[in-house]
């Protein structure tokens, strides 16, 4: 599907579908005099017949009668101007897509109005919202027949947004949508797909894709054993596949800033010796790697805007939690690579012990920045719902700047306390802490448990993303599977913070 911006407006256009973007209310002057001269008062039968007020989420189309030039036209209602966001733009392109693809068609124009009077903006969250929609994961899928190929194939070939000479805007969109795209095809694999050896070569290949702006240091088992990551080791130990600590390094610059991101990447969660068991979601923890995944698309992304001035470590400490005889008993007790010891209470805590290295890793290199991010709780989901991820941080100008890179992106976080307090029922007997806390609270434990393996660098932020990673069904731009989030929250921060 092509996307590219057009200098004509929606008088000079022909084609399949003409898309306009409405607001609540009365429709636009320029509207229905384009309905009026040119579509034969197709617009105002269907705003009388569905009753169409503009409203977000609601749309109207139909096909256009006579000889116009015009087959079909579509309204989407953007709502109330004052409560739009970025979202709204990227939903209603969403929405047109869908319907064209069902309507069969070909060729769509979108005209828009402009998202804070900025056309480059809005033709890049237009664009994101029409290519997201359009990615559809059928890897796993046996090749349909040709009699049903055709029905079962988009129809859409070409998207023009019109009045805008914003291509420019539009390529950074498709730079953006391809990372946020691996990200989802990482999590939506199977872990017999996606193992840890295969996060690393995903790091390889992007590495090899920009030479000049990558370096990239795989940490096998030895390795990790010699810094003494006890806590990663410990969770990977009864697997048959090698752990992976992925270090992937892009800098630009001769005084740059430096940060670092770090995801999660447990390939498979069998919760250990504390099993999972019946409707606790196994079959679904091959997505418990979904912070892992949206790191590395965050860095191919970066990695193809090249932006100067930037030295970013992604960082990943892949591994599986099994179950076999090897596997961490609970009771056990494990060393952190800063010395710290964590009595086991429960296997099925492991993304933190994970984690830990990898903050203690990162924090050794001394970035003016930390985020970390992970499917790290269910008590996440339970708190803030499937579509809100939360936010715990230890600087209140880098929570800041998150949020304000998550409302860019349409990407929800809430800021949660990191209540010192709550740390009093992890102490143990016989360790420094143990690894889970009691049953309430459980999302807040856990951010406070990995606070204590950052002690150099001043701004750390954890963002917990159980829920919003992934969806059953077809919502807003995202198909059922993996939904590529946090990706476009991580590129806008990363940028944000260029030297």
């Amino acid at each position: 599907m092509e996307i590219r911006a057009v200098t004509n407006n929606h008088r000079a256009w022909s084609g399949d579908v003409l898309v306009f973007g409405v607001f609540s209310g009365d429709l636009p002057t320029y509207v229905l005099e384009m309905d009026r001269e040119v579509l034969g008062d197709t617009i105002a039968e269907l705003v009388a017949e569905n009753k169409f007020k503009g409203e977000v989420n609601s749309a109207v189309g139909g096909r256009v009668g006579g000889n116009s030039p015009i087959k079909k036209v579509m309204l989407v209602g953007l709502g109330d101007p004052a409560k739009a966001t970025t979202d709204t733009w990227r939903r209603a392109a969403a929405q047109a897509v869908r319907w064209a693809n069902q309507a069969r068609c070909k060729t769509m124009a979108l005209s828009f109005p402009l998202f804070n009077a900025d056309a480059d903006l809005t033709a890049q969250i237009l664009a994101e919202g029409a290519i997201l929609t359009a990615h559809q994961d059928k890897r796993f899928k046996s090749k349909p027949k040709e009699e049903d190929k055709e029905k079962n194939e988009p129809s859409l070939e070409t998207i023009e947004i019109l009045e805008s000479q914003a291509q420019a805007a539009i390529e950074r969109a498709k730079v953006i949508c391809n990372g946020v795209i691996l990200a989802r095809e990482l999590v939506s694999a199977p872990a017999n797909v996606v193992t840890p050896a295969k996060l690393a070569e995903t790091a390889q290949e992007i590495a090899k894709t920009y030479p000049d702006r990558f370096t990239v240091e795989i940490l096998e088992r030895e390795q990790c054993q010699a810094l003494g990551m006890g806590a990663f080791l410990g969770v990977a130990q009864a697997s048959d596949l090698e752990p992976k600590f992925i270090h992937l390094t892009y800098k630009q610059g001769d005084n740059p800033t430096k940060l670092a991101i770090i995801g999660k990447g447990l390939t498979f969660d069998s919760g250990g010796l504390n099993l999972k068991t019946g409707n606790s979601g196994i079959e679904t923890m091959k997505m418990d790697m979904a912070g892992a995944a949206a790191t590395l698309g965050c860095a191919q992304v970066i990695g193809a805007l090249n932006p100067p001035n930037l030295e970013v470590h992604f960082i990943i400490a892949a591994c599986e939690n099994m179950i076999s005889g090897r596997a961490i008993h609970p009771g056990d007790i494990l060393t952190a690579s800063n010395g710290k010891t964590i009595e086991v209470n429960n296997t099925d805590a492991e993304g933190r012990l994970t984690l830990a290295d990898a903050l203690v890793f990162a924090d050794r290199l001394e970035p003016k920045a930390i985020v970390d991010l992970a499917t790290l709780t269910g008590a996440c989901i339970v708190a803030l719902g499937e579509s809100i991820g939360g936010l715990w941080s230890t600087d209140d100008e880098l929570a800041q700047k998150i949020e304000t890179s998550a409302k860019l992106a349409g990407e929800k976080f809430w800021r949660m306390p990191l209540e010192e307090p709550y740390f009093e029922g992890m102490k143990s007997m016989i360790a420094d802490f143990k690894n889970a806390g009691g049953r309430y609270g459980g999302a807040i434990t856990a951010a406070l448990f990995l606070k204590q393996f950052v002690e150099k660098t001043t701004a750390w932020a954890h963002l917990d993303v159980a829920g919003p990673v992934w969806t059953e069904k077809e919502s807003g731009y995202n198909n059922p599977g993996g939904t590529g989030y946090p990706v476009r929250t991580l590129v806008n921060w990363v940028l944000s913070m260029a030297a």
